[in-house]
């Protein structure tokens, strides 16, 4: 695939989203293989530009973390003109326009969704970044702030005017959020508003099959995948084999998930610090515990984790825990197996839809 100057070897991309999609997680999904290009957490240009020392620790990177595209959100034309000047002096591959966050403390300083309310305006913006960078602009949306006003297919016409290298676009509005149901006729609906620039789908892209589904509704281009690499890291290397040879590889083992666990939280400290990293870790842990099968016993102590040394009491209690919910043969027993993973536009209408993921607190300036 290629986005303006830019050669990826995948279609398939890692979503950003705030507070999770940081160099630990991004360096251990690229450990584990499949991924191409990835995307930092929202960034807020200004604070860039104020050289706010929290904004840089929410885009650092290192040569292994290859290629990057960095996700600035604002509302003033020059500052994310010029946060994209910057970014591309410091070597990042692609700048990525948030104008799809639903948070409220986005959206009310004219970021995120509230961008897709003023074509217009957002579009002269867009020109503005696309004209003062050689590197690809790209933009994330949703399909519209609410059903009511499905903005999508419109603002997309609008940015490829302006000269955006592709467009990224959740099968959601604003009013959703995280929760209901991806429309796959609405990404659609974008694919065939542009003429040339490819289209990248997104929103509960949680299996290889559900990817597949995706390119074969929408037309996109490719696949971008956020919720399904918390729960399966693996998700880019096995969707890549299902896509090319129809073959379903199987669920890696429980040893296979500890140990790419323990990876990421070694990675976690490597970068935050110990007592910073474990903290953060808490919210990312019970991700990979949902493939576990049983796992209360590791989920109630996992959130209040502050040190490696812990940590390691922690997995060690919890793997005796476990023990009694194995066969003979060291497996889980059938009726303690995890539920397969089901997108919400695979499930039948009226099935329960997915819990909302909390994103970070704190003040806007920053993420």
């Amino acid at each position: 695939m290629r986005f303006g100057s830019l050669n990826l070897k995948s279609n398939l991309f890692l979503s950003p989203l705030a507070g999770y999609t940081n160099l630990p997680f991004r360096l251990t999904l690229r450990e584990v293989g499949g991924l191409d290009l990835a995307t930092t957490d929202l960034v807020n240009a200004r604070s860039l530009l104020e050289k706010n020392p929290k904004a840089f620790k929410l885009i650092e990177t290192c040569p292994a973390d290859r290629p990057l595209a960095v996700q600035l959100f604002g509302s003033v034309p020059e500052e994310m003109r010029d946060a994209a000047v910057r970014l591309e002096a410091m070597g990042i591959s692609s700048v990525d326009i948030n104008m799809g966050c639903p948070v409220r403390k986005v959206c009310k300083v004219g970021g995120g969704s509230a961008m897709m309310t003023e074509l217009g305006r957002t579009a002269a913006l867009v020109k503005g970044m696309t004209g003062a960078v050689k590197i690809p602009v790209t933009a994330k949306m949703r399909l519209g702030w609410d059903d009511e006003n499905l903005t999508a297919p419109d603002l997309a016409r609008a940015l490829e005017d302006a000269g955006v290298a592709a467009i990224f676009i959740h099968g959601r509005t604003r009013e959703q959020g995280f929760g209901g149901v991806v429309k796959l006729a609405g990404i659609r609906a974008v694919v065939q508003a542009v003429k040339t620039i490819p289209v990248i789908g997104n929103g509960d892209v949680t299996t290889p099959e559900a990817a597949k589904m995706m390119f074969a509704e929408t037309g996109c281009a490719g696949v971008s995948i956020g919720r399904g690499a918390f729960y399966n890291p693996w998700i880019f290397a096995h969707t890549r084999h299902f896509l090319a040879t129809g073959e379903r590889l199987p669920e890696p083992v429980f040893a296979e998930r500890v140990r790419v666990l323990c990876r990421h939280l070694d990675l976690m400290v490597e970068v935050f610090g110990e007592e910073h990293g474990c903290r953060m870790f808490r919210k990312v842990a019970p991700w990979y515990a949902k493939r576990f099968g049983p796992a209360n016993e590791f989920n109630k102590r996992i959130v209040r984790l502050s040190s490696k040394a812990e940590f390691r009491e922690i997995l060690e209690n919890y793997l005796h825990w476990r023990k009694q919910f194995l066969d003979d043969a060291g497996q889980l027993k059938a009726n303690y197996q995890p539920p397969p993973m089901v997108a919400s536009f695979m499930q039948p209408p009226g099935a329960a839809q997915r819990e909302q993921i909390p994103v970070p607190r704190g003040p806007v300036e920053v993420w």
